[in-house]
């Protein structure tokens, strides 16, 4: 019975190959390491722990705090690493964020409305 609901849940996956779609802009704006652009997708508040600094943040504070950390952690690539998609709820996602000072996890918890996609809580963790 496992094996049978792994096949389906794989095939239903491969026939539908713009499920990973939808957080593809925060993707990029996580990649391109820009704030403004990640802030755009920030419900109103939003729980961030950016390399310790955590807590609630208003949509404009944690752009502030996002700044402040591209701007010492320079982006060197970005990738998704685990996506764990339910359309219509949340989502999650795990990746690896890479700069010169070294490695950081990231887990992002996303709403998915007709409105699209919605951060609700960020995080960025030294590997």
């Amino acid at each position: 019975m496992l094996v049978l609901n792994l096949f389906l849940t794989v095939f239903l996956w491969l026939s539908n190959p713009d499920q990973g779609g939808t957080i593809e802009p925060i993707v990029s704006a996580i990649e391109s390491g820009s704030s403004s652009d990640l802030a755009r997708f920030f419900d109103s508040s939003i729980s961030m722990n950016v390399n310790g600094q955590q807590g609630e943040y208003s949509k404009n504070q944690a752009e502030i705090v996002l700044k402040d950390f591209f701007k010492k952690n320079p982006s060197r690539g970005f990738s998704l690493v685990f996506q764990n998609e339910n359309p219509g709820s949340l989502s999650t996602y795990v990746g690896e964020y890479s700069s010169d000072p070294g490695k950081f996890q990231v887990f992002i918890k996303v709403s998915q409305n007709g409105n699209g996609v919605r951060i609700y809580s960020l995080d960025f963790v030294k590997s």
